[in-house]
This record gives C-alpha cells, sequence and structure tokens, in this order.
C-alpha cells in the first residue's frame, strides 16, 4: 500500500449483533409478559422457547431496521393464544387453578413492610388475571413501554381498538384496586 492510501484505510461499518444475540436481548422482558399470561412460570418459559423458535424460523419475514421487540411480543403473544385456541378444541386439557409462585425480591427491611408489599402485588396480579387475555395484554404492553401504535402492531388491531381496550382494562383495574386509592 502507498503512503498516501494509508490515511484513506476505512473501518467496516460496525455490524449488528447476530439475530439470535437480539433475541436474546427481549428474554427478560418477553418472559415477564409470558408469566402474566400464562399465569404459570413453568408455561411462561415453554412460550417464550416456542416463541423463540417461531422467531427464529421466520428470521427471513423480519425486516431490518423495523421494530424487533414488537415482533417478538407479536410472536409471543399469537403463540400464546395458538395455544389456548387448542387448549380449548382438546378433549384432553384441564383447567389448573394451580398459580406458581411469583418470586419477588424484596427490598430487605422491616417484616411487615415485606409483607404488605407481598399482599399488594398479589392483590395486583389477582386483579390482572382477571382482566380479559386481551385487556391483560393491553395493560402489560403499555407497561412495557410500547407505544399505542406499537401494541397494535404486536395485537394486531387498529389503534383506536388499543385506546378503547387500554381504557377499559385501566377502568376495571382502578376499580379492582379502588382500596389502594384511599
Amino acid at each position: 500500500m502507498h503512503w498516501y492510501a494509508e490515511g484513506m484505510r476505512r473501518e467496516p461499518p460496525p455490524s449488528e449483533p447476530p439475530f439470535a444475540e437480539q433475541l436474546l436481548a427481549q428474554a427478560d422482558a418477553l418472559y415477564n409478559f409470558a408469566c402474566y399470561l400464562c399465569k404459570n412460570a413453568a408455561e411462561a418459559e415453554d412460550l417464550v422457547q416456542d416463541a423463540f423458535a417461531r422467531a427464529l424460523n421466520a428470521q427471513s419475514s423480519f425486516s431490518v431496521g423495523s421494530n424487533l421487540r414488537a415482533w417478538l411480543f407479536r410472536i409471543l403473544r399469537n403463540t400464546f393464544l395458538d395455544g389456548k385456541r387448542r387448549q380449548r378444541k382438546s378433549p384432553l386439557t384441564e383447567e389448573s387453578d394451580v398459580e406458581a409462585a411469583a418470586s419477588h425480591d424484596f427490598l430487605r427491611g422491616d417484616f411487615e413492610i415485606d409483607r404488605l408489599r407481598g399482599l399488594v402485588a398479589r392483590d395486583i396480579d389477582a386483579a390482572l388475571s382477571r382482566l380479559s387475555d386481551d385487556g391483560r395484554s393491553v395493560i402489560l404492553l403499555d407497561l412495557e413501554g410500547f407505544t399505542e401504535t406499537e401494541i397494535a402492531s404486536v395485537m394486531d388491531t387498529a389503534v383506536g381498538t388499543v385506546k378503547s381496550r387500554l381504557a377499559r382494562a385501566r377502568a376495571a383495574l382502578r376499580a379492582e384496586l379502588r382500596e389502594y386509592a384511599k
């Protein structure tokens, strides 16, 4: 190489991490969402695993530059709904009332405060579980920081539908948890 070309050498543009690595970066958020949808930790793990498998299989349909997070949440939600449909059609399935105990890392401190936090968390979880699947999904996606447009994309509905479901779900939660507002 000549001395005048030395200063013109360009570094290759930084490449994005591999697709699978980008997927794994969303694992915790997907798992939290799956836990609320399934109400069972083991089923949530299976759901996330199924969603990752579907995402990897559908990698060619992902548009680079679009919102990977919203795309993954949509896959997870659709996988959950597909499983519920299959479960309804299967004569061998039983509805289980057993809910996995949610593990919460409480701040260390007063035992009574920790106990109260646990009660509040259980009341919130119970209120969320009484919402419809769509109501619970829209609330959880909102809590994950998705915009209404992104939620509409994840849920494959119109933005207006998301707004009305979000308003109804919030009103239902307010009614369920009204004693905490006092």
